[in-house]
């Protein structure tokens, strides 16, 4: 039987129904209204195969690259030439440390227009930041294509610097002084009398900020940093310069100058002299602009002609024959050294070099009819002191010397201080007698304050106007109560101005034993004065003292009130002018004891 047959029979020993018992019912299983065909295996590719399998392994490997890589930093990535890709980060940061610090800590070399100079980036703040540098590089990428090619290419990664800005700014501003310099202008000068050019030559310089920040991003480049510079110009040229040596410079010290005055008199200023009064400066168009000093060449020339002019002196009122005389004043000659010195350059350049002084007429400033407009004539005031001793009497009769024949204008004002000066030893005064605190003592001038008195009541009399003058602390009898003045160098003075539109002379009269002092001018008033009774009275106090040379025993004297009234009339109508009144308050003068110091206790009696 074939295979058909024993399919059909149902008898197929490859069948499991072959295996069924004879007495079990065959059941045909429920396959629908068709059954189905019978299916065939089909067979995969082998293509297909290799291709899942190359597939898987390249997964493999991508998974276990992935894996023994995580963290690293990524293959092909280079930083300054140096290659870290691969590398653990702390590995790679060592390894740029080793690489790259040397030259981190290299002395930058930096160029501003014609200087180059270097700045030490470590002292300046400079630095590398290795962890933000790396940082830079990203993480282990996760693209299978980028993974596969970092295997043969690389990745530059830039160097990531720090900066202590401060630190930078300091440096580039120590920086500036080897790169800025200050334009040097052509001038010219002199070396005694010779003359010495100075070249022109721009200044340059280098703006702060801007270097900082150039210097911040690039000073690691490994190439020269170039700072850019702003030129500083001149105004004047070379040509310039040489042009003012060879036309001005040069021909002035050639020879000396001379101004000729009468009675063949001659003033000469040498070479040196000349390059002394002679300067340059700017012109604003390249050149160089000389200047003669006119002031300076005058009072180098003036001195060498002083004899050749002659003073004006003012017209004045003396006494003479005891009387007062109007001595006429005397114009002079003096010379006109602007008109003489009217061209200085063209006659310190020229080819003669000298020339002749210009006289001018030098009038008197007081002439002789204002001195006969004073209306000095007469006695108007007078008053006389006395009772000093031979030192105060030194210095009374010095004084008055100094102030004898003083003569104040109309409306002016004299001054005993003003017009004695210092009165020292030097001026011909001696130690005299004074009162301070109160006491007896001694003091160079002692004695000046009883001439001030005499003139203070010459003045009072003959109608001055009291300017300023302070009375003694205590009373001195033999001067007038309320009418008397002290002075003092430096702070107290004794001043009255005249008041009226003639002018006064003051006569002193020293002996031995007395001063006087007159007032000439022209009388207008009649003065008179009231004294008042002393009042308010006041004890002296007592005060002790050590006897030696240094203690004058006093009495002392009390204290007390007391006013004195001035009232000035017309001396034409009698009619009275003004009235006024001055109140004094004098001190006591203290009892002064000199007291012997006691004896010693005698040494008790031996035991």
């Amino acid at each position: 039987m074939d295979e058909r047959e024993r399919a059909e029979d149902g008898t197929d020993p490859g069948s499991t129904s072959a295996l069924r018992p004879p007495d079990e019912p065959f059941v045909v299983p429920d396959l629908g209204e068709h059954p189905p065909a019978r299916r065939r295996r089909r067979r995969v590719p082998r293509t297909v195969l290799v291709g899942l399998g190359v597939l898987l392994l390249f997964a493999l490997v991508y998974a276990g690259d992935l894996l023994t890589s995580r963290g690293d930093v990524p293959r092909g990535t280079v930083v300054a030439g140096v290659a870290v890709g691969g590398l653990d980060p702390a590995a790679a940061e060592a390894s740029l440390r080793s690489s790259l610090e040397a030259r981190a800590t290299a002395a930058v070399v930096v160029t501003a227009g014609d200087v180059t100079t270097e700045l030490d980036p470590v002292s300046a703040g400079l630095g590398l930041d290795w962890p933000t540098t790396l940082a830079q590089a990203g993480a282990q990428p996760l693209n299978p294509w980028t993974r596969l090619t970092s295997l043969y290419s690389e990745r530059e990664v830039p160097v990531v610097t720090s900066t202590d800005t401060a630190a930078l700014a300091t440096a580039v501003e120590t920086l500036r002084a080897k790169t800025d310099r200050a334009a040097v202008e052509g001038a010219l000068g002199f070396d005694g009398a010779t003359p010495v050019p100075v070249s022109p030559a721009p200044g340059q310089t280098v703006d702060g900020p801007a270097a900082t920040e150039l210097l911040a991003a690039s000073w690691f480049g490994g190439q020269p940093v170039v700072l850019a510079v702003t030129e500083l110009p001149v105004t004047v040229t070379p040509e310039g310069v040489s042009a003012a040596l060879a036309t001005v410079a040069t021909p002035a010290v050639s020879a000396p100058f001379t101004v000729t005055g009468t009675a063949d008199a001659v003033a000469v200023l040498d070479p040196a002299g000349i390059a002394a009064v002679l300067s340059f400066a700017p012109d604003g168009a390249g050149g160089l602009t000389p200047t003669v000093d006119v002031a300076a060449a005058t009072a180098a020339l003036a001195p060498q002609l002083a004899g050749t002019e002659t003073t004006a002196t003012d017209a004045t009122v003396r006494l003479a024959g005891g009387a007062p005389q109007v001595v006429p004043a005397v114009d002079g000659t003096s010379i006109d050294w602007p008109a003489t010195l009217t061209d200085p350059l063209a006659l310190l350049t020229g080819a003669s070099r000298r020339v002749a002084a210009v006289y001018a007429h030098s009038p008197a400033r007081f002439t002789t009819e204002q001195a006969k407009g004073l209306g000095i004539t007469e006695v108007i005031g007078e008053f006389t002191t006395g009772g000093f001793g031979d030192a105060s009497g030194i210095n009374i009769r010095r004084v008055a010397e100094q102030v004898q024949g003083a003569v104040v204008k109309p409306g002016e004002t004299f001054s005993l201080n003003g017009y004695t000066g210092t009165r020292g030893t030097a001026q011909g005064y001696v130690e005299s007698g004074i009162i301070s605190n109160g006491r007896a003592g001694t003091a160079v001038g002692g004695g000046i304050s009883q001439f001030a008195t005499t003139l203070y009541n010459a003045a009072y009399f003959a109608g001055m106007t009291d300017v300023q003058h302070k009375e003694h602390s205590y009373y001195i009898s033999r001067y007038p109560a309320a009418r008397e003045a002290t002075v003092f160098e430096g702070s107290i003075d004794l001043r009255f101005a005249v008041p009226t539109s003639t002018g006064i002379l003051i006569q002193t009269i020293g002996t031995s034993s007395n001063i006087t002092v007159r007032i000439w001018g022209t009388r207008t008033v009649e003065v008179e004065s009231i004294g008042a009774a002393r009042t308010d009275p006041t004890s002296p106090s007592t005060v002790t003292l050590p006897a030696g040379p240094d203690c004058s025993s006093s009495g002392g004297a009390p204290g007390f009130t007391t006013s004195d009234t001035r009232v000035i009339r017309s001396a034409a109508t009698g009619a009275e002018i003004s009235r006024s009144t001055r109140t004094v308050r004098y001190n006591p003068q203290p009892i002064v004891v000199c007291e012997a110091p006691a004896p010693a206790p005698a040494p008790a009696p031996p035991g």
